[in-house]
């Protein structure tokens, strides 16, 4: 547990308390801090699973816990521009898809990884988390910047909502196909 991919993992579930914290102040500077904070997280993400296997550092605690630190995080930061209004009404939907396939694919690898399917990251998969991530982050730092970033923010992450379901079904598809 002591080796620096877990410490970067454990490091990332750490900044979440305040970016929660950082969402509720109605100042720039703190959208510009949450943004920071938010980028040092997605960094920390590639950076663990980088240092792990460059340096040997691969663990059954890193295994358990880099996926649901992941999901953790996004998950929190969602919720987190929902809470604040950054994304409201029909746009809630972009964040409920998003959601429902982070589940369905934790729950098809929790449930294949024991017969020894692993479900491979797909490159439009790769293109739907870079999508999410940029409207993410321009919806974070949307009060700063204005109302053309949060309408960036909002069609790129409907966007990625649509790249969300059709990596979401194709998994799924994969998935079904060794269930039966």
């Amino acid at each position: 547990m002591n080796n620096l991919a877990n410490i970067l993992t454990l490091g990332r579930l750490a900044l979440l308390p305040l970016i929660i914290l950082l969402f509720f102040v109605p100042a720039d500077w703190a959208a510009w801090s949450v943004l920071v904070l938010y980028i040092a997280g997605a960094v920390s993400d590639w950076l663990d699973g980088w240092v792990a296997r460059a340096y040997n550092q691969t663990s059954d605690f890193g295994r358990f816990l880099d996926p649901i630190a992941d999901k953790i995080f996004v998950v929190t930061v969602l919720l987190m521009l929902v809470a604040t209004d950054r994304i409201e009404g029909v746009w809630v939907i972009a964040v409920i898809i998003i959601l429902m396939r982070e589940f369905l694919v934790a729950g098809l690898r929790e449930f294949l990884g024991p017969k020894g399917i692993v479900l491979p990251v797909t490159t439009l998969a790769k293109w739907k988390t870079g999508l999410q991530m940029v409207a993410t982050g321009f919806l974070i730092v949307a009060p700063a910047l204005g109302t053309m970033a949060h309408w960036f923010g909002l069609l790129g992450l409907s966007a990625a909502a649509v790249l969300t379901a059709v990596t979401g079904w194709e998994y799924m598809k994969t998935g079904w196909a060794h269930i039966h």
